[in-house]
């Protein structure tokens, strides 16, 4: 099994479909969807205005996504070593309410419709389907 910084990108989604793209909903809007449902403490719900903030600031917002276009985003994992550190809280945040999510590492996102120094987006082919999860994984594990 290939090492995770061997992937060329990784993404944060959970089991939820986003009502525009009818993929997988990232960390993001997760985070955000629990900030709108009153669903966190007060505390929790500024730390993560104050993560998406940073966010906000640091990573620029590609134009697919603001014209809420069918993209989705991966980070690159060659250079999303800074952006995991300061996602980390918000993966702390979605563990607390009991809100599953996984990391999807691939070296083939799909088309790329932009892309950045930390992330692209990558048209969304259809709606994603998910057979299978595998209920636990490990480096050592080289079960497929």
């Amino acid at each position: 099994m290939k090492k995770n910084m061997e992937f060329k990108y990784v993404r944060i989604q959970g089991l939820e479909l986003a009502e525009n793209t009818m993929y997988a909903k990232g960390v993001f809007s997760m985070c955000m969807q629990l900030v709108q449902n009153d669903a966190m403490e007060e505390e929790d719900a500024e730390l993560y205005r104050a993560i998406d903030k940073w966010f906000s600031e640091i990573l620029p917002w590609p134009p697919q996504c603001r014209n809420q276009e069918k993209v989705v985003c991966f980070f690159k994992t060659e250079n999303s070593e800074e952006m995991m550190k300061m996602i980390r809280p918000a993966l702390w945040l979605l563990e607390k309410y009991h809100h599953p999510y996984y990391l999807v590492y691939t070296n083939t996102p799909g088309e790329i419709v932009y892309e950045d120094q930390y992330q692209v987006a990558v048209k969304v082919p259809g709606i994603l389907q998910i057979e299978k999860l595998q209920e636990s994984w490990s480096p050592e594990d080289t079960s497929p």
